[in-house]
């Protein structure tokens, strides 16, 4: 029965992201409708035929209504077809998977920056709250989140690589030599983790200090147990709860804003791959590497979700009872 109930519970988890994969699928497709231009005409260009631009229209599918074409779109999903590349006819799913490697690169070590800087500052937030020290983290925090990444991204070229020649301006460095291109990928990282550095350090910094309220902690304290012990062994892993179903989030979200930051960059990944498809009206692989994205993000927030289901012992609890999902 308890097997049954933590089952039902990952069951739906799973219904609802592929629900919203589906949801978000048909959006993509009705918005890229809207894209100012027809695709034959901008790939063909203005001299071609209108027999040319007919046969084309058909060999993308556009000559169809919206709902076939979705339909259509995952019938072929199902086999593993996100279709063809109109000017190539390599598959897109090759192009795809050629590029998530770089993009997925660049959000790991965004997140993995954003942890590794925010929760030392929201710990000294904690540490000392109201202090001096408190609102100056605050005060950049509350500055990294609400700067754009491409904003920060193009303050950090024209500075660090431009004016200072500090790091490269482009690219993603020699292939096959690991130095030079985790020194290209330092300016784009920097770029996607400050937002996200300012909204750890909040988040844990709000949690620790309820944590910090509670009377258990309170009598440790009576007991002569030291603040800075107080604070790492039994404040920082229940206060850590809270943050890990918006690490997931934060996750997708830096794969969505890699696309600014691979563009700036000139970076190979899915963003200069979908980037470069919209600028030349490659529906296939616009579609492709948007719905890409769009899984990983769902997937990504139902994973840190069950996480933080399971590492929550009173959630788990609730769950292994059978008391619902």
């Amino acid at each position: 029965m308890r097997s049954a109930s933590l089952r039902t519970h990952i069951a739906f988890k799973l219904a609802t992201a592929l629900l919203a994969v589906a949801g978000s699928v048909v959006l993509m497709m009705a918005l890229t409708r809207l894209i100012p231009g027809d695709p034959a005409t901008v790939i063909l260009g203005s001299r071609a035929t209108p027999e040319a631009v007919a046969a084309l229209n058909a060999r993308i599918g556009l000559d169809k209504p919206l709902i076939e074409q979705v339909l259509t779109f995952f019938a072929r999903l199902f086999s593993g077809d996100l279709g063809e590349d109109v000017f190539n006819g390599r598959p897109v799913l090759g192009l795809v998977l050629g590029a998530l490697p770089n993009t997925a690169a660049l959000a790991v070590s965004a997140m993995l920056t954003a942890i590794v800087l925010g929760v030392p500052l929201a710990l000294l937030s904690a540490r000392w709250p109201g202090g001096k020290g408190d609102r100056l983290i605050a005060f950049v925090s509350v500055g990294f989140i609400s700067t754009p990444s491409f904003v920060v991204s193009v303050f950090l070229l024209m500075v660090f690589s431009v004016t200072l020649r500090w790091f490269p301006v482009l690219g993603a460095g020699e292939s096959g030599d690991l130095g030079d291109q985790l020194w290209h990928l330092v300016l784009p990282t920097a770029a996607l983790a400050a937002g996200w550095v300012g909204y750890i350090a909040r988040l844990l910094r709000s949690s620790l200090l309820e944590v910090l309220s509670e009377n258990h902690i309170r009598t440790l304290r009576a007991y002569g147990v030291g603040e800075a012990k107080v604070l790492m062994k039994y404040a920082l892993k229940p206060a850590v709860l809270p943050t890990v179903a918006v690490l997931g989030m934060g996750f997708g979200e830096l794969l969505g804003g890699a696309v600014f930051a691979e563009v700036i960059f000139n970076r190979p990944g899915l963003g200069s791959l979908i980037y470069d498809a919209i600028r030349t009206r490659n529906y296939p692989v616009v579609q492709g590497g948007i719905f890409v994205i769009v899984l990983l993000y769902v997937l990504t927030n139902v994973i840190a979700d069950l996480s933080q289901s399971l590492i929550d012992p009173r959630e788990r609890d609730r769950l292994v009872s059978g008391r619902g999902s």
